[in-house]
């Protein structure tokens, strides 16, 4: 079941022209916090503004006869998987909580998808999803745990390697693990003394406490910055628990407080709209959290989309508080 580089370079093939092909660009601040050449990968400049969309084209692309499609998401798989299967048109049914911003459910639903609603966790979204599956003949496609998703996922790395082969360090933002899976088994594959480092939130963080026990373990899931890497990673996973414990040489958390800073470094600094979830590496950096933990080499790190939730968003970049459930993250200015 666990892909391989060849089903990576059969992914790129099965998404070229629609998916692939987002620049890798200089970063002068993330250089300056690295101590070597930093570079971004934008994935947020995709389609759906966002790299989920890899990983969903390649699997509706190997879905024949179903009825259509399910998946429960955080936001940005769905948003794929409702491309993927307009272009094929197909029914798509995307799961979600209540936790989701209602701008991704926005943008779901302009794609022409159906969306439902359910409970307070990905989890509950999943039984959902499930029960469409089995219910009404519909695919399930997974957010992570599926070879064809990781294997989508995976392009990024190719891109990455085949565009900068000096690269020493790859960051990446780290919740399923389909995205982490993937681009590690490619980088790897390509170059094995890369490092590979995922970083996640530390409130909820799925596959780190997997990983700690051994391993799936339930989570609960609260709201962050970083609502993109919510969520659990299945207690039956079959595929991206195995593929993280192998192919990650760290994993780092990082606080709301942190995020937040990390957000508008961003914004002010690299003039990027970036969800949280994607500048996690970015703030592992600016917390010290990644001293000594470097490669020799460029440092790269992906900017995984651009859908955040554009009033909190905005409360975050102007140094509002932020107000996440029972967390108060207390703003501040940028650079003060």
């Amino acid at each position: 079941m666990r892909p391989t580089l060849a089903d990576i370079h059969a992914a790129a093939n099965r998404i070229r022209g629609v998916a692939d092909a987002t620049p890798l660009v200089p970063s002068a601040n993330l250089s300056d916090l690295a101590g070597a050449e930093g570079l971004l990968k934008l994935e947020s400049m995709q389609p759906i503004g966002a790299f989920k969309l890899r990983g969903a084209l390649n699997a509706v692309a190997g879905l024949e006869g179903a009825a259509g499609v399910t998946c429960c998401s955080t936001g940005n798989h769905g948003r794929g998987v409702a491309f993927a299967a307009r272009q094929k048109r197909m029914r798509a049914v995307i799961c979600m909580s209540r936790l989701v911003p209602q701008a991704k459910v926005d943008g779901i639903r302009a794609l022409g998808a159906e969306v439902r609603i359910v409970g307070n966790s990905q989890d509950d979204a999943q039984a959902e999803a499930e029960r469409l599956e089995a219910q009404e003949g519909l695919a399930q496609i997974s957010p992570f745990d599926d070879p064809l998703v990781v294997a989508g996922q995976g392009t990024i790395g190719l891109e990455i390697m085949a565009a900068r082969p000096d690269i020493g360090t790859l960051l990446v933002p780290l919740s399923g693990g389909g995205l982490a899976a993937g681009v590690a088994l490619a980088a790897k594959a390509i170059k094995p003394s890369v490092r590979v480092i995922g970083i996640s939130m530390d409130r909820g963080a799925a596959m780190y406490q997997s990983l700690r026990a051994g391993h799936p373990v339930a989570v609960t899931e609260v709201p962050s910055l970083a609502d993109s890497l919510g969520g659990g990673i299945g207690l039956n996973n079959r595929l991206t628990f195995g593929m993280c414990r192998d192919l990650l040489d760290d994993i780092v958390l990082v606080t709301e407080a942190e995020i937040y800073r990390a957000m508008q470094a961003v914004y002010h600094n690299d003039r990027l709209i970036a969800e949280g979830a994607c500048v996690v590496g970015i703030a592992a950096l600016q917390a010290g959290k990644l001293d000594g933990k470097l490669a020799d080499g460029p440092v790269a790190t992906i900017i995984t989309g651009r859908n955040p939730d554009m009033g909190l968003f905005t409360r975050v970049v102007t140094g509002q508080d932020v107000q996440l459930g029972d967390v108060t993250v207390k703003g501040e200015r940028h650079g003060a």
